[in-house]
């Protein structure tokens, strides 16, 4: 099903691509990545725990508020930077209910993409943005910070 075309629905994915342009113009830890070396294992497991504080559309399928499991999906994403791109699921009692892209930034990268202090390692953090519009979760996890922006349904 195709969605309207609306700034609400182009701008997570808007901003995913400035924050993988950001990581790309500091190139040890990028290299490192180009290479293949990020330290992620290959294919599903389970990163974290989160609350969504209000429903959000996830790959344009809407994602009631409450609740999830983020687990890395197969298969991984492809194209020129898919090393640090990945998909992730959102579970509950093992059933997929939505899945989205994450952008990945290593820990030596993150104070050049956020400004807010990164949720400590093995945690995560929920956050609102911009007026109410957008949901950020943000997980850490061994030094890849995990940044996936959804719209607010």
């Amino acid at each position: 099903m195709n969605q309207p075309f609306t700034t609400r629905a182009w701008f997570p994915r808007a901003l995913a691509t400035v924050l993988l342009a950001v990581a790309a113009g500091a190139p040890p830890a990028v290299a490192r990545q180009a290479a293949g070396d990020t330290g992620i294992p290959p294919g599903a497991q389970a990163l974290a725990t989160i609350e969504l504080p209000r429903g959000v559309l996830a790959d344009g399928q809407a994602l009631p508020a409450g609740t999830y499991s983020v687990h890395l999906a197969s298969p991984e994403t492809t194209g020129a930077l898919a090393v640090l791109e990945r998909w992730v699921e959102f579970r509950r009692e093992d059933m997929v209910m939505g899945r989205e892209v994450a952008s990945l930034v290593p820990d030596g990268e993150i104070g050049d993409v956020a400004k807010s202090a990164p949720p400590a390692d093995g945690n995560s953090r929920v956050e609102v943005l911009r007026g109410n519009d957008y949901v950020r979760v943000w997980i850490n996890q061994n030094g890849t910070h995990y940044l996936i922006h959804l719209v607010v349904a």
